[in-house]
């Protein structure tokens, strides 16, 4: 089973968080990849964040990834957003 954590933080302070699992394999991993990012945006009421070329390393290297304020076209109320794969 495929399960991505996703948290929202604030001032080093963990404000929301939310565990996204898909056990649907006929999909690639960056399939499951965006599936889960969606449905955490869904849960926090997000809109989707952009990737930049420092996210895409980042979550290539570590499976960790973090989105400020420059991945989002709105304004957020909170630091960063951050996506780990825990399990694969």
């Amino acid at each position: 089973m495929f399960r991505m954590w996703g948290k929202i933080w604030k001032d080093n302070h963990l404000i929301k968080d939310t565990v996204i699992s898909i056990s649907d394999y006929s999909l690639s991993r960056t399939q499951m990849v965006f599936q889960s990012l969606e449905k955490i945006c869904i849960q926090f009421d997000l809109s989707q964040p952009i990737w930049l070329d420092s996210n895409v390393r980042s979550f290539q290297r570590h499976d960790k990834t973090r989105f400020s304020q420059d991945n989002f076209v709105e304004e957020i109320d909170f630091d960063y957003l951050e996506l780990q794969v825990i399990e694969e």
